[in-house]
Formats: C-alpha cells, structure tokens, sequence
C-alpha cells in the first residue's frame, strides 16, 4: 500500500530536520564566497555536489550556461514534474544583498527531501538552478530553449522583509546600453577642436530624467554612467551609460521605450558624437497563479510561517516572469528581516547569513517539498492551475 499524504510529510520534515545543519553550512559557504551572474563557479559546484550525494542525477551547463544545472530524480511514476528553481548569484560589492544564497539552497532542500522519498515519490522533482538573475537572466534562456516544456509546475522562494507574502506580478524590463563616440581635445587649450562624448550622454540624461514627468506613473527609468571620459583635461572622446526601463505592461513599456531612444538619438545629434545602442527585451511581466499560490501558502503555514493571503505585486523585476509565461508557478516571500532594513543593502546581506535567514531556509525547504507531494497527489489541482494559466494568456 502506497504510503498516506501524511506519512509522505512527516519524512519530509524528519529528512530536512536530519539534514538542516548541512543546510545551512552551504547557505554560509555561498554567502561567504558571492559571484556575480555567469560567473557562479563556485556556487554551482557546492550545490551539485549536495544533490549528487543525496541521491539526485545531476548534469551541468543548461541550456548552454557553464554554472547553470539540472538535477533530477523521478518516483514510482514520472509525471508530474516539480521544478524547483535556485538563484545563487551576488550583487557587486554588496554581495547576497537579495538573498539567493537562500534560494537556491532552498530550492536544494526541497529536491533533496523528495528524492528522499525514493520510489514512493509520486512523480518527479527537479532542482534548476538558474544563474545571473540580477543581469541577464538565466530562466530566460531557459525558457526559450524549452527547458520548462516538460515541468508541470514551477516553484521557488525569495526572501524579504517585513510582512511574508505570496508573489503576484512583477514589472517588464527593456535594456539599453549606449555608447557616444566623439573627439577628443585638449580641454583648455583647443576645445574646439573637439566633440564632447560626455556632453552627449548629458544630454541624454538630462532629456530622459525630463521624460518622467509625460510617462504612466508605473514606469520606472534609471541607469549609470559606466564610463565618462579618460581625464578631467580631455575632451571626453568615449562614454557608455547602461540604463533600464520597467513597465507593468509590455505594451506600455514598449511605447516608453521607442521615447527613451529618442532622448539617445538627441544627445548625439546636438553634439555631432556617433552613437552605438545595444537594446535587449529583458523580464516579462510575472503571471501570478491563484491555485498554485494557494498550494504553496498553505503549506508554508505548516512549516510555521504566516503568509499574508493576499498577493503583492512588485514594483521590482524578476526572470521568473519569464518561466510565468509558459508554466504556473508559485514563488513565496518569507521575511528575514524588519521592513526598515531595505533590499539591496548590506543589512539584508547580513539577515541572508543570519539565524533567521537560517530558520526561513529550514522552513522554506519543508514548505515547497510539501507543496510538491500536494500536487503530485492531487491531479485536479494541478489541471485546476493549468486551467488558470491558459484562461489568463
């Protein structure tokens, strides 16, 4: 007799119990040694080498990224498949100030705790992990070389701060890369002579920074200066900005993104600099899923941490829009901090390390694991969310 809902549960919660110290000694080691997207080697390698040794197959290199993976391990049937998705890139300087030391250990305890099972799992689980979230993304590539094509359903995790919350939408992203070219000069002695590359990107900040003011309160624009001349006596003759636009709606962001060039296309003409742009479709919008966000709220309640019932649509961006776009998907919030520590500071870069990070990590493995035998054993469920996925396309 195949064993109880219950009885699949309670080993889950015993095995990530046994396991919770190893847990939290990767979590530290990601957090002490953060890489920067696509360069994750480290990272990678301490979390393939958990899920080899308890028992998942593991190969590397997905969808042709070096420090993405793809464990696997399937039950008594091979369907339907769980996928649980890690993060484990750093911010610069300011290292795991998002928290994806937590999520992709997380997202390695709940794989890790239903391989446990062994073939009383009913139905596959897998862990990808998924590099360079905080730039170019590698659930996008993901998904568009078809990586989700035979997952059922898709969860993860994200840390934050104040109130524990379920995912609901997030903003679409556009990318721009900008390169004026202009002369240089001597900068007291022939001005003249020269053609002012930083002028031109001036001026484009200055006409988009004017552009805010005409655009739908949802947009958000902001961008750097990553180079800005070579000294202060030069007539800069190379600058480059890197700036990002964000819009609820691909629609809206689109009609913003056509002005953003034209504000680009201003600074070069008033200063006769040569202009390169490099534009990229970044994050789409994040699909949010009532029966999965359900599923998996619930049992977060039984791992002991409360979530607000009612989604929070974010004004920040995410990949897993991407992965929204072709399966449901579930991603809780659990809070490891007070909402006056900020994201993407080094205060929440401590609470990533932190004993309350550690108990979000221990809970979060329970919960998504529990969520996965939920819908492994509920079909009606699972087609209740694929229901709700194909009537909000």
């Amino acid at each position: 007799m195949a064993p109880t809902r219950e009885e699949l549960k309670s080993r889950i919660e015993r095995f990530v119990d046994q396991i919770s110290d190893e847990l939290i000694e990767l979590s530290l080691q990601i957090h002490d040694e953060p890489e920067l997207g696509h360069q994750e080697v480290k990272a990678c390698g301490h979390l393939t080498r958990f899920l080899s040794k308890h028992g998942m197959t593991v190969t590397t290199g997905t969808a042709g990224m070096p420090t993405a993976f793809k464990a696997t391990f399937a039950g008594r049937e091979p369907r339907p498949v769980v996928a649980f998705l890690g993060e484990y890139d750093a911010l610069p300087e300011i290292g795991h100030a998002c928290g994806h030391n937590i999520i992709g250990t997380s997202a390695a305890g709940a794989g890790v705790a239903l391989a446990s099972l062994g073939c009383d799992l009913p139905g596959a689980a897998w862990v990808l992990g998924t590099p360079a979230e905080e730039t170019a993304g590698g659930k996008v590539t993901m998904a568009q070389q078809g990586i989700f094509s035979d997952v059922n359903a898709v969860m993860m995790m994200h840390p934050t701060t104040g109130e524990s919350r379920i995912g609901g939408t997030s903003t679409a992203t556009h990318g721009f890369t900008i390169r004026y070219k202009g002369r240089p000069a001597h900068a007291a002695g022939a001005p003249q002579k020269g053609i002012n590359a930083l002028d031109a990107a001036t001026i484009f900040l200055t006409s988009v920074g004017l552009l805010r003011q005409h655009v739908p309160e949802e947009v958000r624009m902001h961008g750097i200066i990553t180079k800005g001349g070579d000294a202060a006596n030069i007539i800069p003759e190379l600058t480059e900005i890197r700036y990002l636009a964000r819009a609820k709606s691909r629609a809206v962001l689109d009609a913003v993104v056509e002005r953003v060039k034209a504000c680009i296309q201003a600074g070069a003409i008033a200063t006769g600099c040569e202009v390169e742009v490099q534009d990229r479709r970044g994050y789409e919008t994040t699909r949010h899923n009532k029966v999965m966000a359900k599923v998996l709220r619930e049992n977060y309640g039984r791992a002991g941490i409360g979530v607000n019932p009612e989604p929070r649509d974010g004004k920040g961006s995410t990949d897993l829009g991407n992965v929204s776009q072709v399966v449901p998907q579930a991603c809780a919030y659990p809070a490891i901090a007070p909402d006056t520590v900020a994201g993407h500071s080094r205060e929440l870069c401590a609470a990533a390390g932190s004993d309350e990070g550690h108990r979000v990590l221990i809970a979060s493995a329970k919960a998504m694991a529990w969520a996965a035998i939920d819908l492994m054993l509920d079909p009606a469920t699972l087609e209740s969310a694929w229901d709700e996925f194909r009537k909000s396309q």
